[in-house]
């Protein structure tokens, strides 16, 4: 199995780097349509048009998405071996938290569409920068593999 990995390990590489973007995109994008949303009244037009919206974004780029990242990542980690290196334990454990702030953002943002308002606008767009502060981290861990 190890072998057929290590041979397919462009691919997973391409892979694994695409459906980050993928994800990635889409929780920059999701506190900004939660901050659109409100603007717009409870069970309005406008508040339904951005339900629907942020609805298509989690269930066609987000959940597919963090499915893919996890699955490939761990297929690489055993291919390479990296379980046992500490940098992967410091990666692990940033994408643990992101996906723990992804099911939290989802959990909110399905608050918001059903008329909810649990989030500030200043709250929101601070939670907008916690993936890319997460991203460097994770970044800098893969290309320096410092421990």
């Amino acid at each position: 199995m190890q072998s057929i990995l290590l041979d397919i390990s462009v691919w997973l590489r391409i892979g694994h780097v695409v459906f980050m973007v993928f994800w990635l995109a889409g929780l920059f994008m999701l506190p900004r349509q939660c901050i659109y949303i409100l603007d717009h009244a409870p069970g309005s037009a406008g508040e339904a048009k951005w339900a629907d919206r942020m609805g298509k974004l989690r269930k066609i780029i987000l959940t597919p998405s963090i499915v893919v990242v996890w699955l490939l990542g761990l297929l690489m980690a055993y291919a390479f071996g990296y379980f046992s290196q500490g940098w992967m334990h410091a990666k692990i454990t940033l994408v643990v938290l992101l996906s723990g702030y992804h099911g939290w953002l989802v959990a909110q943002s399905k608050k918001m569409a059903r008329g909810e308002r649990p989030l500030s606008e200043k709250t929101l767009r601070f939670a907008g920068e916690v993936p890319g502060l997460i991203l460097i981290l994770v970044v800098t861990l893969v290309y320096l593999r410092p421990f």
